[in-house]
């Protein structure tokens, strides 16, 4: 069962449906160096323009204060979800959205690495985990991925237990049900990091959770993570 809907005040920035349609229509299209490399060129007679003092000042340094770790599915893009200008979201995406617990991958850990940065050198005072629908990493660890060697059988293996036990509630959908849980294991994880512990307990840092519907382009929020997802009203 999808979760019920929730009133929140919309982002007021969003594009002319004109623009997004042409962007829309240019997706099928991007396959080629040659089509990255004219988004460019549109972006510099376009975006940039618009926005060439947001660029300069950006040049200077940047201060978001909202840090998101998502997927790395190209479907599910946070500053098109969340319409968001560039400097106001420090973004971290992995394969499954997922935050390792404290100390499992010793210092060379990417997502280590940028929460440290966040939160001890930006001052992010909010992090949001946002998971979204027709996960490949969710669906590979459902499929018992792990034990296939590589890189991402390892990695979607910290999912391992969380399978067995959304599987054991029989849910009608386990994929939806595996890609929520996955959300609230990652929030989980971010408290076995020290300094993400003592800003919570500071009351300077605050965790959230999201979830995306790719084909309806709903957003379902977590606002604690104890609570239910609950549809942002739009």
């Amino acid at each position: 069962m999808r979760p019920p809907a929730l009133g929140m005040d919309p982002n007021p920035r969003f594009r002319t449906p004109s623009s997004r349609a042409e962007e829309v229509a240019r997706i099928a299209g991007m396959q080629t160096i040659q089509d990255l490399l004219d988004g460019y060129r549109r972006f510099r007679l376009g975006r940039y323009g618009e926005q060439a003092q947001l660029y300069e000042k950006l040049a200077r340094g940047q201060a978001p204060k909202i840090m998101l770790i998502g997927c790395v599915d190209s479907r599910a893009d946070p500053s098109e979800i969340f319409a968001t200008a560039p400097g106001e979201l420090f973004t971290v995406r992995n394969v499954a959205n997922l935050v390792p617990k404290y100390g499992t991958e010793g210092n060379l850990s990417g997502v280590g690495t940028a929460l440290e940065f966040a939160v001890q050198n930006l001052g992010i005072r909010h992090i949001v985990v946002m998971g979204h629908g027709q996960c490949g990493g969710v669906h590979a660890c459902l499929q018992g991925a792990e034990s296939a060697g590589g890189f991402l059988g390892p990695w979607v293996a910290q999912l391992v237990g969380l399978r067995e036990e959304v599987l054991a509630k029989q849910p009608s959908d386990s994929q939806y049900a595996m890609e929520l849980a996955g959300v609230r294991h990652s929030l989980a994880n971010l408290v076995t990091y020290p300094f993400v512990k003592q800003a919570l307990d500071q009351g300077s840092l605050e965790l959230h959770g999201a979830w995306f519907s790719i084909g309806e382009g709903e957003l379902s929020w977590l606002a604690e993570p104890a609570g239910e997802f609950e549809i942002i009203s739009h």
